[in-house]
């Protein structure tokens, strides 16, 4: 068996290794196609829904286009797939976006927007009257200070306080209006912070533009920036995060690390990964030291005022709810086999995250041991597997996580050395 995978596993990398570039443009662009009109079709969720029947037709002009131009090697060439993939992100997130955000001020009783959209702008307003985001809790099976005309799970604030930057301006202005949507500033911000990662990052100009095509273009970013959006800053800064580790630039790797982990906890496995990576490098080099310095003390700044000023719902929202062990059903649950377990047995949602965490904890430093020093394209195809993991095993974990280790493979491969081929097309898979 593990013969005929290996096999088959070589014919699929040759097969995609003889395309042209233009040729795996069009792969890409039409898998996504199908991707955005099948989740059209068999989504629950109007905001996927409507970016699905938005996205399907520019992504299969795209795929159109790119292949009608697979034969052209010419010289120009990367600068027009550049110029196609900006035009398709346009229709795909621009667009998309924008209506949404139209749509949702307009008529406020529609779900023009994943629901915590929604949740960040409203711990924005309470930051800026000075009150505390983390208020909601369970209390004898009823939820404390929960939000009047929202689902309880919409009380919750499953974020670390820095996250509520993105709703501020939807605060100054005490509504979210079309430009004001957090969802706008999200994706700007992704946008700004990719950007200077590509610029910095040392890898060739095909490989560049594979990583942007992943992390906005593709369905693995498109979908979440236009419905949602709050994971794709985070991975805009941690791509800039590694780039500067990879340029020895630790000031700033620490500090936009240290954003990314003071804005979400799913931040912190690449982080610490990093770190150690950081720390593998030649003896007497301290830059390590420094980076963890710099993630800590902005970590503590912005969480111990927040964590101090109410443990208990700090930790319900921060950790509880995230993992499903609030009491709350959040909306985040997808039918993968650690929720569809602790459905069945519901005394397993304590127990198989804190095992699955040691077993991934065990198994991590052992490969590490193994590896050392570490390289930053094993280190991080290491965190990919372990997001794999604890994406499986959770009970409240919804499958739009798998962006996560799709984009860290991706990274993996741009900074891996020329010969080693791409994993483009396990990504063109996960979409279809």
């Amino acid at each position: 068996m593990n013969a005929r995978l290996i096999g088959a596993r070589a014919r699929i990398v040759d097969f995609w290794g003889a395309l042209s570039p233009w040729s795996r443009d069009a792969w890409l662009y039409g898998a996504s196609s199908a991707f955005a009109l099948g989740l059209a079709i068999t989504t629950t969720e109007p905001a996927q829904r409507d970016w699905g029947w938005l996205a399907a037709a520019p992504y299969a002009v795209g795929a159109l286009v790119a292949w009608g131009m697979r034969h052209w090697r010419r010289r120009g060439a990367l600068v027009a797939r550049i110029a196609l993939t900006a035009l398709v992100g346009v229709g795909v997130v621009a667009i998309p976006l924008g209506l949404e955000a139209r749509w949702r001020h307009v008529d406020p009783g529609l779900t023009y927007a994943q629901p915590e959209v929604g949740v960040i702008e409203r711990s924005a307003a309470l930051v800026t009257k000075g009150q505390d985001p983390y208020r909601a809790y369970v209390h004898d099976g009823h939820v404390v200070n929960a939000v009047k005309g929202l689902p309880a799970y919409a009380s919750f604030f499953p974020y670390l306080p820095l996250m509520s930057v993105f709703g501020l301006p939807s605060a100054a202005t005490h509504q979210s209006t079309g430009l004001t949507d957090a969802r706008i500033i999200m994706s700007l911000a992704t946008l700004l912070v990719m950007s200077g990662a590509l610029a910095l990052l040392r890898a060739p100009p095909d490989r560049r533009l594979r990583v942007a095509q992943m992390l906005m273009v593709l369905p693995t970013g498109a979908l979440f920036l236009s419905t949602g959006g709050d994971d794709m800053p985070i991975l805009a800064l941690l791509l800039l995060g590694v780039v500067a580790l990879e340029r020895r630039a630790w000031r700033t790797g620490g500090v936009v690390l240290g954003i990314a982990a003071a804005m979400k906890l799913t931040a912190w496995p690449v982080v610490a990964v990093l770190v150690l990576v950081t720390a593998s490098r030649r003896r007497g080099d301290r830059g390590w030291i420094r980076v963890a310095s710099l993630v800590a003390g902005i970590v503590a700044v912005t969480v111990a005022p927040f964590a101090a000023l109410s443990p208990r719902a700090f930790l319900a929202n921060v950790v509880a709810f995230p993992l499903g062990l609030s009491g709350v059903a959040s909306p985040a649950a997808s039918p993968l086999p650690g929720h569809l377990l602790t459905d069945a047995v519901p005394a397993l949602g304590h127990v198989l995250i804190p095992l699955t965490l040691i077993a991934v904890v065990l198994g991590g430093w052992r490969h590490i041991r193994r590896h050392w020093p570490l390289s930053t394209p094993r280190a991080l195809r290491a965190v990919a597997v372990l997001f794999i993991g604890v994406i499986l095993a959770a009970s409240a974990t919804r499958i739009g996580y798998v962006i996560y280790p799709l984009n860290l493979l991706v990274w993996a491969w741009a900074l891996s050395p020329v010969r080693e081929p791409a994993p483009e097309l396990v990504a063109a898979t996960s979409e279809s």
